[in-house]
């Protein structure tokens, strides 16, 4: 049975894109020397072209020795973690950095931080908004040692959706992140499709119709995955993050979870 909506309850009915300043260049020749003057959209380009042995890089980081979250009162200056021999890439590149995000929300978690192992190039490409990074420090034979950058954000949790995206520019990855998404559809996901689906009312509905099915009417599962949209939105705004792509599809994605909101509204009580 759909439960019923809070007669009271209200969503702005669009989220808000705000203008953003370029990406720093100094933070990119900060993050990396040899960038030079290369355009941003180059930059991008050839980290997703790389991302895998990135990827690989962070992997082979020895994950016993890689805390997942630290508390705000004991958060070292630097975190040394051992490196593992890689069985996916022969010259992997490791992370640079660690990224320490705690919640500036007090309805999360605000005594400790998540680490994330991060980049510093791919962050400073992505992320006009970014403090400043340390200075990278150098690497031994056996191991990594990654400065710790502490950064306060919306969400810590969304942050993650984020950090995969920069490095894989997959959106199938954000909305299957945020809630149930036909399968179907992600299969010829594009950003071609996403505006498509944008301008569909039918498509729309279809969207809403799955999410509404698969929450089986519950407003509460449904409002929960409004506010993961909205932490997205928020991580998003807070960094700086101007990528065409990924606005759509976190506007593709509320406009779904609206329209299971408004099927449960709808609803008749059984």
């Amino acid at each position: 049975m759909p439960s019923r909506a809070p007669s009271n309850f209200q969503l702005p009915r669009t989220l808000v894109r705000p203008s953003f300043p370029e990406v720093s260049r100094a933070a990119l020749l900060a993050a990396s020397p040899s960038v030079g003057h290369v355009s941003v959209e180059f930059i991008k380009k050839n980290l997703l072209e790389t991302a895998q042995v990135m990827l690989a890089g962070t992997s082979a980081l020895s994950q016993p020795h890689l805390p997942t979250a630290l508390p705000k009162s004991n958060l070292p200056p630097y975190i040394s973690v051992p490196i593992v021999a890689s069985r996916d890439c022969k010259h992997p590149s490791y992370p640079t950095h660690a990224l320490a995000i705690s919640n500036a929300s007090p309805s999360g978690p605000t005594d400790s931080h998540l680490i994330f192992p991060i980049h510093g190039l791919v962050l400073a490409a992505h992320c006009s908004k970014l403090p400043s990074l340390p200075t990278p420090a150098p690497r031994s034979s056996s191991s990594v040692h990654l400065p710790v950058l502490p950064l306060t954000l919306p969400s810590a949790p969304a942050f993650s959706i984020l950090l995969d995206f920069m490095y894989s520019h997959r959106l199938d990855s954000v909305l299957t992140a945020l809630f149930p998404i036909p399968p179907p559809f992600l299969r010829k996901l594009t950003h071609k499709t996403v505006r498509m689906a944008l301008q569909s009312g039918a498509d729309l509905h279809h969207l809403s119709a799955h999410l509404f099915a698969a929450s089986t009417g519950s407003v509460q599962v449904l409002m929960t995955h409004t506010a993961h949209v909205k932490e997205l939105w928020q991580d998003m705004v807070a960094l700086g993050i101007d990528d065409v792509a990924l606005w759509d599809t976190v506007e593709l994605a509320y406009e779904i979870v609206l329209g299971a909101l408004n099927l449960a509204v709808i609803a008749p009580a059984n």
